[in-house]
């Protein structure tokens, strides 16, 4: 794998990034022709990317057997890049009875295209996912499974994938007989929402007539092919992996080979102007909203910085834990040491939540708070927080930056995603005075909150000019309150000492 950090330094240069979507593409075959007279073929389709001239294998279909119009149900999930010329190569392979490798296989053919060239939809961003159980009643004389009345296995769906996160987008339901010649027959058919298959939940019996068109059309008394019953259909929210599993390219922790996810494109945009500020260049780490080995505790993550703290939601219940594994010593060298601990940390960790930011506050101030007592102008702190929720303490949070308003810190909070961060403004305070929910006020304004949305098509200079704007000011106006004045240089100089 390439150098992350210096391929997020790349994206993140004077040429702005490209906007990245996600798209899935299905794929269907219509009239593949019988090489082998004695049987129907054996379908399978590879997706191929080119990339440096070369083809590299994407994923593949699962094997239709004896089918030479396969409809599959792989979805092939793409990033999409707007400024890119992607180019795909769709590979149609007959594969050998027993045997689900390419080796033996048959290649039929190909074709190439460009990710452009393909009617696409963009994923809504929705992590729900449904179960649906469906059963039916008098079915035509056509047998499912020598079943008239059968009760098919419940199954589970991203509603993404079921209807693009559009509860009233209509829905095509097609019941077959199957054959293992695969010469299924056609049973019939019904048209619903899956607003509609959400009344089950209210205790409503959802059922439809199956429909065959032909049936309909000739015959003078026809009325149905029989009738399909939703058994149940159950909702769940994702609330505790919203970032989505890191291995999967849909998720905002996923390493790219060559494109630095959005947690490290703000990582990388920001950090670098904060250790600069840094003496030693040594950064604590720590995580929140995850379960950490061995035991797979709840917990939540973040990375601090002397001078400027760092925080990666990325498993202990104290939503603290060190992103290196290493509480004694949680510091990273450098912001690419940061860079390093987040990566090697996200496969041995699992998502979970919630989304509290108000322990990580607690943490950095506690530090603060040390500084605060020396009364010199030493160390000031910045916590960058990387998010992609709304927070779930948003009382405990208020609470803490209330505390932490009298300490040396500044808090930066930047949403990654698409999340609805309306209510995180109200930390931010430029609409009215932040208060804890006791009524007090923060002694001065030390959040600044930016969703990263806003500036995937800027340099990386306007987002680090956006959320540290604030913070000179911030610093004079601690230091300025506690009438501590700046060391002159004389001082500075005759304390500082240099290696041989």
């Amino acid at each position: 794998m390439s150098n992350i950090y210096e391929s997020a330094e790349a994206t993140l240069g004077f040429i702005s990034s490209p906007c990245l979507t996600k798209v899935e593409l299905r794929v269907a075959c219509r009239g593949i022709s019988d090489r082998d007279a004695l049987s129907k073929p054996d379908p399978c389709v590879v997706l191929k990317m080119q990339s440096h001239g070369q083809w590299f294998e994407v994923d593949r279909t699962e094997v239709i057997r004896s089918s030479s119009g396969p409809v599959f149900s792989k979805i092939f999930l793409v990033d999409y890049y707007f400024e890119e010329v992607q180019r795909l190569r769709f590979e149609l392979h007959d594969i050998s009875s027993g045997n689900n490798g390419l080796r033996d296989a048959d290649f039929l053919g190909a074709m190439e295209c460009t990710l452009g060239q393909v009617t696409a939809e963009e994923l809504s961003g929705n992590d729900d996912y449904v179960e649906l159980s469906f059963s039916a009643r008098k079915l035509d004389d056509k047998t499912v499974m020598n079943n008239l009345s059968p009760v098919w296995k419940s199954f589970k769906v991203s509603l993404n994938t079921l209807c693009s996160g559009d509860h009233e987008r209509e829905l095509k339901c097609t019941v077959w007989d199957w054959d293992s010649n695969g010469k299924h027959d056609f049973i019939g058919e019904f048209q619903t929402t899956f607003k509609e298959m959400r009344a089950e939940q209210e205790g409503k019996q959802i059922q439809w007539e199956c429909i065959n068109p032909k049936y309909q059309m000739k015959k003078k008394n026809y009325r149905n092919s029989g009738v399909v019953i939703l058994n149940h259909c159950k909702v769940a929210i994702d609330f505790t992996a919203s970032n989505g599993d890191p291995r999967n390219s849909c998720s905002l922790h996923y390493i790219h080979p060559y494109q630095p996810n959005e947690y490290l494109k703000a990582l990388v945009a920001v950090g670098e102007i904060c250790q600069d500020y840094d003496s030693d260049k040594m950064f604590p780490a720590f995580g929140f909203g995850a379960l950490i080995p061995p035991d797979f505790k709840s917990v939540h993550f973040a990375v601090a910085i002397k001078k400027g703290s760092v925080s990666l939601p990325c498993m202990k219940v104290s939503h603290d834990f060190a992103v290196n594994f290493d509480e004694d010593n949680p510091e990273c060298a450098g912001i690419q040491g940061v860079v390093e601990a987040y990566q090697n940390c996200l496969p041995k960790i699992q998502l979970y939540g919630p989304t509290n930011i108000a322990p990580i506050i607690q943490k950095v101030a506690s530090s603060a708070s040390e500084e605060m007592h020396t009364k010199e102008a030493m160390e000031y702190f910045i916590l960058l927080i990387l998010t992609d929720g709304v927070i779930t303490d948003m009382a405990d949070t208020r609470e803490a930056i209330v505390h932490a308003s009298h300490l040396p810190m500044s808090v930066i909070i930047v949403g990654v995603g698409n999340a609805d961060f309306t209510d995180m403004q109200i930390l931010d305070g430029d609409d009215g005075i932040l208060r804890s929910p006791k009524g007090e006020p923060v002694l001065r304004d030390i959040v600044q909150f930016v969703p990263f949305k806003d500036f995937k098509h800027a340099s990386p200079a306007a987002l680090a000019k956006s959320v540290l704007a604030e913070v000179p000011n911030q610093v004079v106006d601690y230091y300025n309150a506690k009438g501590i004045k700046p060391k002159c240089m004389s001082d500075y100089e005759s304390t500082r000492t240099f290696s041989p």
